[in-house]
């Protein structure tokens, strides 16, 4: 399994993306975890760029986000909004737990 991070640059949310990745992959030989700076609007374009992090796997965005624009920009994961009603800026651990099981 590949599960590759698109990210554009100081983007608060992808250390503690990335920290919860390799806590959740830390055992699995079978994943390959890679991270790609996107730096153009081209670029977001030709990715697909919904926002920064946006995680794939295997090539597919596990949270789709229809209605985010492609582009430069932060992402917010309406899918794992807190109780509080706020929308974080990376999936949550047990989101990103589901996500790499159903798609091993």
């Amino acid at each position: 399994m590949n599960v590759t991070v698109l990210h554009i640059e100081d983007c608060p949310n992808v250390e503690p993306l990335m920290a919860e990745l390799h806590d959740l992959l830390d055992d699995r030989t079978d994943v390959a975890l890679a991270t790609v700076l996107v730096r153009t609007e081209d670029q977001a374009r030709r990715l697909g760029f919904h926002g920064s992090p946006t995680v794939l796997v295997d090539g597919h965005d596990p949270f789709p986000a229809p209605s985010e624009s492609v582009g430069l920009s932060c992402r917010r994961y309406s899918c794992c909004r807190e109780a509080s009603g706020r929308v974080p800026g990376y999936p949550t651990r047990a989101k990103l737990a589901e996500a790499l099981r159903t798609t091993n």
